[in-house]
C-alpha cells in the first residue's frame, strides 16, 4: 500500500500480540469465559473488551490533543470501582469453577458486558494508549489514516489472540487442569483488585 511503513506496522502487530498474550485480567477473563461457557461466551466476552479498547482509544486520543483532562481524583475514584468490579468477577469465575470434572461450569462467566466493564476499568489504559500509538503514528504519512489503521489492526490482532489462546487451552488441557485453571483465574483476579482498590484508595487518602 502507497505510503505505509511495512516494517513500523510489522513491528506494531508483534508488540500488539504480545502485548495481548501476557497475563492480565482481559486475558484471564476470557480464558475463564472460554473455558466456563465455550467459544461463543469467549468470543462475545472479547467483543466487550474491545468496544471497550475503542472508548479508551478515543479518549486517550482526547487526552493527546488536550481536549480532555484527567482530573486525579476522578481518576482514582473510577480506578476503585473498576477494582471492585474487578474483585466481583474474580469471585464469580472462583464460584463458576466446576467441584469436579463431571460436573459442568455455569455459563455465568465472561459475556459482552463483563469484557466490557473489565477491559474499561482500568483508566491507566487511557494512558497507556495515548502513549503507546504515537510511537507508531508515522505508519503512514497522515496521523488520521495512521490511527485508523493501528485501531483496526488492533481489533483485529486481538480478537485473533484471544481466540486461539482459549482455542489452545481448551483443546491442550485435561478438565481437571481447566478447572484448576478457571479457578487460578478467578484468585489472580482478585489480587488485581486488592492491589489495584488499595492504590486508589492510596491516592485519594493523600492530600
Amino acid at each position: 500500500m502507497m505510503g505505509l511503513d511495512l516494517q513500523l506496522l510489522a513491528l506494531y502487530a508483534v508488540t500488539v500480540v504480545v502485548m495481548i498474550a501476557l497475563p492480565g485480567p482481559v486475558a484471564v477473563l476470557v480464558v475463564g469465559a472460554g473455558l466456563s461457557g465455550g467459544p461463543r461466551r469467549a468470543l462475545a466476552t472479547i467483543a466487550g473488551t474491545n468496544a471497550a479498547s475503542l472508548l479508551l482509544i478515543l479518549l486517550s486520543v482526547l487526552v493527546v490533543r488536550g481536549m480532555l483532562a484527567l482530573d486525579e481524583t476522578l481518576f482514582n475514584l473510577i480506578k476503585l470501582l473498576g477494582a471492585l468490579y474487578l474483585g466481583y468477577v474474580g469471585a464469580g469465575l472462583l464460584r463458576d469453577a466446576p467441584d469436579d470434572t463431571l460436573s459442568p461450569a455455569r455459563n455465568g462467566a465472561g459475556g459482552f458486558a463483563k469484557g466490557f466493564l473489565v477491559a474499561v476499568s482500568n483508566p491507566k489504559d487511557i494512558i497507556f494508549f495515548a502513549s503507546f500509538f504515537p510511537q507508531f503514528i508515522a505508519i503512514t504519512p497522515h496521523a488520521g489514516s495512521s490511527l485508523a489503521v493501528l485501531t483496526v489492526l488492533w481489533i483485529v490482532l486481538d480478537f485473533a489472540t484471544l481466540m486461539l489462546m482459549v482455542h489452545l487451552i481448551s483443546r491442550l488441557l485435561r478438565p481437571n487442569v481447566q478447572r484448576m485453571l478457571l479457578r487460578g483465574s478467578g484468585a489472580v483476579l482478585l489480587v488485581v483488585a486488592a492491589v489495584g482498590a488499595w492504590a486508589a484508595l492510596s491516592g485519594l487518602w493523600t492530600p
